[in-house]
């Protein structure tokens, strides 16, 4: 096991992998889980399904697998698919570290990401992504063509907008949230880690409306070249209608839904 330092805080980088079995009503599938050293970071994992195509899941501002991706993981076609969720870095089990938004945190995560599946010994796989998600699947394709073989995103954006700072001011009081939608996250976080998270997130993503035309990724959407299918739900009350048209328009041959 080697040593790693972050931030002056010193943990043993390992690889385990464990493996449960669950069972559902229809069949029962094997889910392999466990941590892989990439990057630094011990990254948590949980894959089921022995298809040919893999996808790998990745999970919203502040997700992971236990939170974002259960249904997927439960009930993806186990022998069309080999699905993998993961917990990105600071996010869920995949900690320490604590979580931090420099301002390269996107292209860390679809560093991260590729660099995972190529741990678990996947030379191509496809995407499904959505909120930050969405973005990190987006910049990973862009950056890695002959390694993605598609993707599907919805809830992503490309670019931060005036009106999407207001919309995240509007929900960065964590205590102003129904408990129903705090509890999933304070569990996996604790009450006042949440917060503290999602502040730190809400000034993360913030950063990148002093860009030009605020731009996450704007300059790597024509350098996708996977299958893309883009989703968007009418009533998404974080994502306005121009960020899927925004996708739709600069991905080339990628569709709307």
């Amino acid at each position: 096991m080697a040593l790693f330092s972050l931030r002056g805080r010193f943990f043993r980088c390992r690889s385990d992998i464990t493996r449960v079995t669950t069972a559902t009503q229809q069949n029962c599938s094997s889910v392999a889980s466990g941590k892989h050293c990439v990057n630094g970071v011990n990254l948590y994992y949980e894959q089921t399904g022995r298809g040919k195509h893999a996808v790998l899941l990745l999970p919203g501002a502040l997700g992971c697998t236990k939170t974002d991706f259960g249904p997927q993981l439960k009930s993806l076609n186990k022998e069309r698919y080999t699905v993998v969720g993961w917990d990105p870095r600071g996010y869920g089990r995949s900690r320490p570290p604590d979580r931090d938004f420099p301002t390269d945190f996107y292209e860390r995560d679809a560093k991260d990401a590729v660099d995972l599946m190529k741990a678990l010994g996947f030379v191509k796989f496809s995407l499904l992504g959505w909120s930050d998600g969405g973005i990190t699947a987006m910049i990973a394709a862009a950056k890695n063509p002959d390694v993605i073989s598609k993707m599907v995103v919805w809830g992503a954006n490309a670019f931060v907008s005036q009106q999407d700072l207001e919309l995240y001011t509007a929900v960065r009081d964590v205590s102003k949230w129904s408990a129903k939608m705090r509890k999933p996250m304070e569990e996996v976080y604790g009450a006042e880690g949440f917060a503290k998270t999602w502040e730190a997130w809400g000034d993360g993503i913030a950063q990148f409306a002093k860009r030009p035309e605020g731009s996450i990724c704007l300059e790597l959407l024509p350098l996708i070249r996977c299958p893309t299918l883009v989703i968007h739900g009418e009533k998404d009350p974080m994502v306005p209608s121009f960020h899927p048209q925004h996708l739709l328009k600069h991905i080339q041959g990628s569709r709307l839904t």
